[in-house]
């Protein structure tokens, strides 16, 4: 499912326009991803938490050529599925 075809499916379960509807997933989008930016968490109950994890420096190795270059430290979003979406996803 792309991004297309996630709009489709809201604007026919909320009974919304197609226009409306990708409105409202660019909301929510902009929404978890201002939030993150601030270092909050995001907890949807049954649906899952975003969140921001630190990665530590280190050093990678370029197989081409076997050099060793050092890698930054950065922030990388994360997401945990909730119980809900795993038990949807098990069949459950």
């Amino acid at each position: 499912m792309n991004k297309g075809d996630l709009v489709s499916a809201v604007a026919e379960k909320a009974s919304l326009t197609k226009a409306q509807a990708a409105e409202a997933i660019d909301a929510a989008i902009d929404a978890i991803t201002d939030a993150l930016k601030k270092g909050d968490e995001v907890k949807l109950v049954g649906f899952g938490t975003f969140a921001v994890a630190n990665r530590a420096a280190g050093t990678a190795r370029n197989p081409r050529t076997g050099e060793t270059i050092k890698v930054p430290a950065s922030k990388t979003p994360k997401f945990k599925a909730g119980a809900g979406l795993k038990d949807a996803v098990n069949g459950k």
